[in-house]
């Protein structure tokens, strides 16, 4: 197969160990664009194997497909995307798994001790939310999805 060739589906799944149904799931998403042939076929470019492998591994580590496919949209279609076009995009999806390690850590860090609900269903929780005061700031488990916990002492 020569560089400059249009891939089958076949082909195309071959390359990227996806399976057709799911190359077809991702076109549907918006997240490759084949061309057409006379016959209605379709043709996926080269370029076509690192947008599925950027998917699969964006998939991953967490990313939605709107997430996935709203990145994809801002590279070229048509040439193979450029250093510069990668670097854009991970710069992007690094702030966002950054993001994600942090909810991470501070979930790993309460997880034993308390959930951050304001539940005092635990004997321990009196030691984290004496008198309920993280209730007072509404409802879920603000402790855990808050950027800093709150000291309910200063509440």
């Amino acid at each position: 197969m020569r560089g400059n060739e249009l891939l089958t589906i076949g082909d195309l799944a071959r390359r990227t160990g996806l399976s057709v149904s799911a190359i077809r799931f991702y076109e549907g998403k918006g997240l490759v664009e084949p061309l057409r042939t006379r016959g209605n076929q379709r043709r996926f470019q080269r370029s076509d194997i690192r947008r599925l492998s950027f998917a699969l591994i964006a998939q991953q580590l967490g990313l939605s497909i709107g997430e996935i496919a709203r990145e994809l949209r801002g590279l070229p279609q048509g040439r193979t995307p450029t250093l510069a076009d990668w670097n854009r995009i991970s710069r992007h999806f690094r702030l966002e798994i950054d993001r994600r390690i942090a909810l991470l850590e501070r979930t790993r860090d309460t997880l034993d001790g308390c959930i951050g609900c304001g539940c005092l269903s635990l004997r321990k929780c009196r030691l984290y939310n004496p008198d309920d005061v993280a209730g007072r700031g509404g409802q879920g488990p603000r402790y855990v999805l808050a950027t800093a916990r709150p000291d309910p002492v200063d509440q």
